[in-house]
């Protein structure tokens, strides 16, 4: 017997309390709306239940008699005004915003959408048919869940190593994993990929999207899946495709074993939009409930949406309701789930206020203040696809930002192009002049050559073209400009020479990674030479293509070379230099902080940075280190061996050579004579060499 009472507008979504369960929504323009009850199976719906309260713009009830478990969604009435922005349409089954857990999957059908497909009048006139056969449901969720002492890492952003990783691609072919756990969250916990992560050195796993999100129509008539995840359905509750039998337990307990190993957790969130598209998608929670509220609409004609994303709508961040949706999601992944972090997807969207960036929008003052939100790792992916919207470097202090200038530089001078020394040394120093300002430091810059979208660094040095075919759009789709090199031939190939160079290159873009100043960020699976047989744009190839292959991880040596770098990232102090770099004379020492070096043995002069055919750079640094350890690294992108003079008045007893990217595994094991001041040091092609200060013997 359910008993129905008024309950409280706070807080959102529906909240068992021992005696029965709360439910709030919001929807500004609403004029009626119904709790549906659905049987276990979600097929039947049991109950309809008009909502009795309504406070300040939040319909709410309470529920004696429903039990965690319970399935539901909602019927919200209001007017079809698409012209002024509104499509209530209460034959529509709509997903819970606060649905903390999700049961069954879209199918797909005419009647998701609020208007009749294929009328004349398109979108104008509403469709009458009932979608709740097709939709998902919310889940009331048992909040009891007992952490047994785990907290989150506080790890120091300069000393953050992060992998980016797809919970299902890492897992679903790792050879010591049983069958019903590869793919799971729960796998992400199992001690073999763990033991992995640990021994290569990584300190923070940053997930593709978990939260939950749907295969679009689209992708499933040509038999294909959403595989990355950047097409959400809901903000709280966890993709159920990754469920294995512990569920959302499972989950949890993977986040504690990262933890427990001293690896921080670290989730790809897509705030910026949904997976409702353009004016002509389907209605399955934001759109019905209140789709003036929640998106931005065009503001000379409400009808259509307003994008910045690319993906047909932008959420409405400026709105109170939305912003405080955004902000509950995220504590509640920090507080429910103990995340450490977020990287926020297409990030300038969410610091438009209203049409136009700023970085004094109201998202990010909110969550720069918040004191559960600030304390954690945030990291922005700073641009989106409207006017403006490019803002790598413009984002407050506090938080991190995907810098894609360090991306192209570092790809484009080891493929071999003039004029990139300028641009190598601001990205191999920290990207000054983009974030030393307000009291940033180096780590803001996260530095990568590679991540999920477009090719992996294998691919990087193998092709010169997108082969997207699978994808179904006759290779249009992904990047055309890859700054890529495939050494000779395209593809796979058997020639020797070109393998020893593709190898060779790979060894070179992951030093210069590893060992430039701000924090690293290489994908999955580059540590095993990991290819998707030159497809970027892989977000649909749920197989093979994108998994990793444990069993047949191929490069052995290219393992323990990309451990031996990061042992020595994690050993000297130079590697993760706290603050910028200034050139200055250091405080009682005749050295300064950094030295640029020509290879004909002086520093590099200014008519040495603008001659545009030089591809060769030294960088001495590390003399304001902590524990004193000075290095000097070489770099030579030419396709000649060159001969690497120290200037005559160099100050230094003397630099051994303990890293060579020519070496399969990195080490440099017969270090032969000290590089003294004055000396040369002869150069291999396309290499990299990394040398240790040695101080001369005290008598």
């Amino acid at each position: 017997m359910l008993m129905v009472e008024e309950g409280s507008p706070a807080p959102f979504g529906a909240v068992w309390d021992g005696k029965g369960v709360n439910f709030a929504l919001f929807s500004a323009h609403a004029q009626k709306v119904e709790l549906c009850l659905f049987e276990p199976s979600g097929r039947r719906e049991t109950k309809r239940i008009s909502l009795p309260g309504r406070t300040d713009q939040v319909w709410h009830a309470h529920v004696r008699g429903i039990r965690p478990g319970q399935l539901y969604g909602y019927r919200v009435y209001g007017p079809y005004d698409p012209a002024a922005g509104h499509r209530f349409n209460p034959h529509k089954l709509l997903l819970d915003p606060y649905a903390r857990q999700i049961f069954g999957r879209i199918h797909w059908h005419d009647a998701l959408y609020g208007y009749r497909v294929g009328a004349p009048r398109g979108d104008l006139a509403p469709d009458r048919r009932d979608s709740a056969a097709m939709m998902p449901k919310a889940v009331v969720e048992d909040p009891a869940q007992t952490w047994d002492g785990d907290r989150r890492r506080l790890l120091p952003w300069r000393d953050t190593v992060i992998y980016e990783a797809h919970v299902k691609g890492l897992t679903q072919l790792h050879p010591d994993l049983p069958e019903e756990l590869r793919g799971t969250y729960s796998a992400l916990g199992h001690p073999a990929v763990i033991d992995h992560l640990v021994k290569l050195g990584i300190t923070a796993i940053e997930l593709l999207p978990v939260h939950a999100f749907v295969d679009d129509r689209f992708l499933v008539e040509k038999q294909l899946r959403n595989y990355w995840g950047y097409s959400t359905l809901g903000f709280f509750a966890p993709e159920p495709r990754y469920f294995g039998e512990d569920g959302v337990l499972g989950f949890k307990a993977a986040i504690a074993s990262l933890h427990e190993a001293n690896i921080e957790v670290i989730l790809d969130v897509v705030y910026n939009h949904t997976c409702e598209g353009n004016h002509l998608g389907p209605t399955l929670s934001f759109r019905g409930i209140d789709n003036a509220s929640y998106y931005k609409l065009a503001p000379d004609n409400p009808r259509f949406s307003w994008d910045s994303t690319g993906c047909g709508n932008t959420l409405d961040l400026a709105h109170p309701r939305v912003l405080q949706m955004v902000l509950d999601s995220l504590r509640h992944w920090v507080e429910a789930y103990h995340v450490d972090g977020f990287r926020f997807d297409l990030a300038s969207t969410l610091a438009r206020d209203p049409y136009d960036f700023t970085d004094r929008a109201g998202f990010l003052r909110a969550i720069g203040q918040d004191p559960v939100l600030s304390r954690v790792k945030l990291i922005a992916e700073p641009w989106d696809l409207g006017e403006g919207g490019y803002r790598v470097g413009g984002f407050p202090p506090g938080w991190g930002e995907w810098n894609d200038k360090y991306r192209d530089t570092v790809r484009t001078f080891w493929r071999g192009d003039p004029g990139k020394l300028p641009d190598l040394a601001a990205r191999l120093a920290g990207s000054a002049e983009l974030y030393a300002y307000a009291g940033r430091r180096p780590w803001a810059s996260v530095n990568f050559i590679v991540s999920h979208d477009g090719f992996t660094t294998q691919d990087l040095v193998s092709y010169n073209e997108r082969h997207n075919e699978a994808n179904g759009e006759d290779n249009r789709d992904g990047h055309g400009n890859n700054l890529s090199w495939n050494c000779g031939a395209e593809g796979e190939t058997e020639d020797p020479g070109i393998l020893a160079l593709r190898a060779r290159q790979r060894r070179n873009l992951l030093a210069t990674l590893l060992l430039s100043t701000g924090t690293p960020m290489f994908g999955m699976g580059d540590e095993f030479a990991r290819s998707q047989k030159g497809n970027n744009n892989a977000y649909c190839q749920d197989n093979e293509l994108s998994w990793m292959n444990w069993s047949d991880a191929g490069d052995s040596e290219l393992l323990a070379y990309v451990r031996n770098l990061l042992a020595l990232r994690r050993r000297y102090d130079a590697f993760r230099h706290p603050t910028f770099f200034t050139g200055e004379t250091l405080a009682g020492r005749d050295q300064r902080d950094i030295y640029w070096l020509a290879p004909e043995g002086r520093e590099m002069s200014q008519d040495d940075w603008l001659a545009g055919d030089r591809r060769v750079l030294g960088l001495q640094f590390g003399n304001d280190a902590q524990d004193r350890e000075r290095f000097l690294v070489l770099f030579n992108a030419a396709p000649e061996d060159v001969t690497f003079q120290l200037p005559v008045d160099f100050p230094c007893d003397g630099f051994m050579p303990i890293f060579h990217s020519a070496e399969p595994e990195g080490l440099v094991k017969k270090p032969g004579a000290l590089l003294k001041a004055g000396g040369s040091f002869p150069l291999a092609s396309r290499c990299l060499m990394l040398f240790q200060h040695v101080p001369a013997a005290r008598p």
